[in-house]
């Protein structure tokens, strides 16, 4: 059934391409000077990858806070997918349609058929002077430094904070760039907290905003927000969610990135109408990547993180937090080594990786293994092959 409903979308997707390709491509001109190209572009992605944990051999799974790469000792598809895009000066749009383990997982919560969906979106200019747009659907989320397309992540796996921060939006967007290139003002009406069907029992509309500044092209500061829930209403749970980072010298020879994120969801209500305490129960957590270029073809680079969730508002741990228990207070620290194998191709590109990851956390929240109970700590070596056209 799975399957069928795949190529059915697949299906779909390329007659919309062929479709639009007719109804966009120009009528023939006589002037020399008019632009042959088409507005209408087809883009392909495809990561194939292996882990082995070694701390849970047995496991089929990686722990429960990772949403890539989440399938162990099994050679798999993390994501892949296939997508038409059509950019013209007032007229802008995208599909694309996805399977693989991200989907999979991270898609968990929303209706089968949408769970293939990558991205679906369309946006129209309103001001012919302005970069500004108005853009409504599915769309990548511009909370973080990361995405789910991990050729364009400096680390093979993702931090922490990307694991468990929207992924993907559904809502409308306003976008602004300034004339020089160095200001992005975005606000958005949304659906919620990386859903495209609403949670059930939430009935209001969350928010999120986005500023970022590029003074110069090696320097890039970025501060996006999201205001909303991810509870029943009756529960009255308000969530604000603060996403902090600065990326320096991106393209040269030893660059850096540093985030900060913190969030606050307001302490529920009982089945009595009592508000459970005053205040918040607050998560945070802090990354730090380093790269740096070994050749022209090859990167190596580092990451040091801690994320601290100790009430189980996004990581629960089911030890909840007492007097013995801590929650989800856990540090993690990576190094991997990236190669392009066909980089000096423009229309094709490929990039072999390797990663080696360790979780050390105060509580044992790492699964009962073959060897001895639960752990406090996770190894895991990862292996990637990504695939780009």
């Amino acid at each position: 059934m799975k399957k069928s409903v795949l190529n059915t979308l697949v299906a779909l997707l390329l007659s919309m391409g062929n479709l639009l390709a007719q109804l966009t491509t120009p009528a023939p001109s006589t002037d020399s000077t008019a632009s042959p190209a088409s507005r209408l572009t087809f883009s392909g992605y495809a990561e194939i990858y292996y882990v082995q944990d070694f701390d849970q051999p047995r496991a089929h799974e990686r722990p429960g806070f990772l949403y890539n790469h989440k399938r162990n000792r099994e050679v798999n598809v993390n994501l892949a997918f296939i997508k038409a895009a059509y950019a013209g000066e007032r007229l802008r749009g995208n599909l694309a349609l996805q399977v693989g383990t991200y989907a999979q997982y991270n898609y968990a919560a929303e209706q089968p058929l949408l769970r293939n969906i990558f991205e679906a979106n369309a946006g129209v200019k309103l001001a012919k002077n302005r970069d500004l747009w108005l853009d409504a659907g599915i769309f990548s989320s511009h909370i973080g430094f990361e995405s789910a397309i991990s050729k364009d992540c400096w680390t093979l796996t993702r931090s922490l904070v990307a694991e468990n921060s929207p992924y993907y939006l559904a809502g409308a967007k306003l976008t602004y760039n300034s004339p020089n290139g160095k200001w992005t003002l975005l606000g958005s009406v949304l659906n919620g907290w990386q859903r495209i069907n609403r949670l059930p029992g939430y009935t209001k509309p969350s928010f999120s905003t986005q500023v970022q500044y590029r003074p110069n092209s090696a320097v890039t500061f970025n501060w996006s927000t999201f205001m909303g829930a991810d509870r029943p209403d009756s529960l009255k749970q308000t969530r604000f969610y603060n996403n902090i980072y600065a990326i320096i010298n991106p393209t040269g020879k030893l660059g850096l990135m540093a985030g900060f994120d913190i969030g606050a969801d307001r302490k529920p209500l009982t089945s009595q109408g009592q508000r459970v305490g005053s205040g918040s129960y607050v998560w945070y957590t802090p990354v730090v990547i380093a790269r740096y270029a070994t050749s022209s073809r090859s990167y190596v680079a580092g990451r040091v993180e801690y994320y601290d969730d100790k009430n189980g508002v996004i990581i629960s741990t089911g030890t909840g937090t007492t007097d013995r228990t801590n929650g989800f207070q856990t540090w993690g620290y990576s190094v991997n080594y990236d190669y392009a194998i066909l980089s000096d191709r423009s229309d094709v590109s490929a990039v072999w990786r390797i990663e080696y990851r360790v979780f050390s956390s105060r509580d044992a929240i790492f699964a009962e293994t073959a060897f001895g109970p639960a752990r406090r700590t996770n190894q895991a070596l990862t292996i990637s092959l990504a695939i780009s056209f």
